[in-house]
């Protein structure tokens, strides 16, 4: 018995002639897989129409700093800001060999407190409050930055540091300066995406205050 030759598989068909229904049958597995995943993680969205922007966090900065001026040993002010600000975020931190003893002339371990705050505008600015050396508390924020100048904030000289590296944040300039009273010194720093009447802003809502009550 002969054996008839087995018909050629017809061409496979070019991506430039592929139709809807091959683009969604392609696409289903992906989304199929990814609903899945939403139900077991919720991380996952689908929005062919951009993501949805979500409700503000919010921080409650005077309980915080009332209660970093308890803890801290040096003195943490609460800005006065004027109405559209919103504290968003806060940390208090340590920073090691970030100030120099001054009994010793070791560097020991500093202290700091920083709260986030929105501007009327959507951008976001940080305040650091520390007992660090001023270069220690820059270089924490964003490494490589240096000093470009100066801004007189009604009459407080607050040093400008710009540089650094981008993929650290550094387009973002640091604003700082040192407030010195009866209590002790305390360093100020600034940073974030405002504009410089926004850094003015907040340094002058900062340093126009008196330090919040220590367990002292």
């Amino acid at each position: 018995m002969s054996t008839q030759p087995q018909p050629a598989p017809p061409p496979a068909k070019s991506r430039l002639l592929q139709d809807g229904r091959d683009m969604f049958w392609s696409m289903a597995p992906l989304v199929v897989a990814c609903i899945a995943l939403a139900g077991l993680v919720g991380m996952c969205s689908f929005a062919p129409t951009g993501p949805k922007s979500g409700k503000v966090p919010t921080y409650d900065s005077v309980t915080a700093l009332k209660s970093d001026a308890q803890t801290l040993g040096f003195p943490i002010r609460l800005p006065a800001l004027p109405q559209g600000w919103q504290a968003n975020s806060g940390a208090r931190n340590g920073l090691d060999g970030g100030r120099t003893d001054p009994a010793t002339g070791r560097s020991v371990k500093a202290l700091v407190s920083t709260v986030g705050y929105l501007t009327p505008t959507g951008m976001y600015l940080s305040l650091t409050q520390s007992d660090a050396d001023e270069d220690k508390l820059v270089a924490s924020l964003h490494p490589g930055m240096y000093p470009t100048g100066t801004q007189d904030v009604a009459g407080q000289k607050w040093i400008v540091y710009e540089g650094g590296s981008a993929d650290d944040g550094a387009a973002e300039p640091v604003w700082t300066t040192r407030l010195t009273g009866q209590g002790g010194s305390t360093q100020l720093a600034i940073t974030g995406a405002g504009s410089s009447d926004q850094f003015r802003t907040l340094a002058t809502a900062t340093q126009t205050q008196s330090p919040l009550p220590d367990k002292r």
